[in-house]
């Protein structure tokens, strides 16, 4: 096994211009098979809400829901950062609100970092987690959490002013102690300039080739499910190969083919 992954490995990274792999995972086979891959860090997403619990966002999802998945996944990451979302309600109203929640994410589940949205409205939160010594990872550009408040899902970073706020959004993170931040459905030319203003890592999502690292959801990433979003590609057909075992094995048990004489025990 490769040495574990730690926080400042993911700045010696972008120093030497080595990309930063990030996938989504949710449970502990999963999040296995990712960490013998090399996945650099795992995340477990508040994407799980609309990903693997069926809520029509991630805005219902709790932490109390979140946590055992969380712990799953830091259970199976042998060489993984594994980094966890709050969910939305567990960090805005106050610092104090923040650092309780991230401190019970961190207890909890034995996640190495957290992760929640926005830019300067959040810096204060930002920087009483970092002041209690937990890593955390920014989320900047589409925040799905503050899906209705945009409008839906839209493209962010357009035009001077989007630019602008974007890369101060990403500094007032950096100032108040983030190690890296994501960049969701942003332009390229925005993203590649944040990734240029910063000196943490950028690791994006709809972001263009120049962040300095990558992050899908693994349902996209592996062909689960029938929609896909335009930015990301699919490495695998799993959705379609577990329909096809699935039919198999219900065709198996119908014609009297399953167990056979090799799965039975006979004394």
């Amino acid at each position: 096994m490769s040495k574990k992954v730690r926080i400042h490995h993911f700045k010696e990274m972008k120093q030497r211009g080595e990309k930063i792999t990030m996938l989504t995972a949710y449970d502990y086979p999963t999040a296995k098979a990712f960490d013998a891959a090399g996945v650099d860090m795992l995340l477990v997403g508040d994407s799980l809400g609309d990903n693997m619990l069926g809520y029509d966002s991630t805005v219902p999802l709790t932490l109390d829901e979140m946590i055992p998945f969380a712990r799953a996944v830091s259970r199976a990451a042998e060489r993984a950062f594994v980094v966890a979302d709050l969910p939305f309600g567990t960090y805005e109203i106050s610092p104090e609100q923040a650092v309780e929640s991230s401190i019970r994410m961190m207890k909890l589940s034995g996640a190495q970092a957290i992760k929640f949205e926005g830019g300067r409205r959040i810096a204060r939160q930002v920087k009483a987690v970092t002041d209690a010594g937990i890593p955390f990872c920014g989320h900047l550009g589409f925040t799905p959490q503050s899906e209705n408040a945009l409008g839906g899902r839209r493209i962010q970073g357009r035009g001077e002013q989007g630019l602008q706020d974007l890369v101060a959004d990403a500094l007032a993170l950096q100032e108040a102690g983030a190690f890296a931040v994501v960049l969701e459905m942003v332009v390229a030319p925005a993203a590649a300039a944040v990734t240029k203003a910063l000196d943490i890592p950028t690791i994006g999502i709809g972001a263009g080739p120049a962040t300095d690292g990558q992050v899908l959801v693994w349902l996209d990433m592996a062909g689960v499910g029938e929609w896909h979003p335009r930015f990301s590609r699919q490495f695998g057909a799993v959705g379609a190969e577990m329909t096809g075992a699935a039919a198999g094995y219900v065709q198996a048990v119908k014609d009297v083919e399953f167990p056979a004489a090799e799965h039975t025990f006979d004394s």
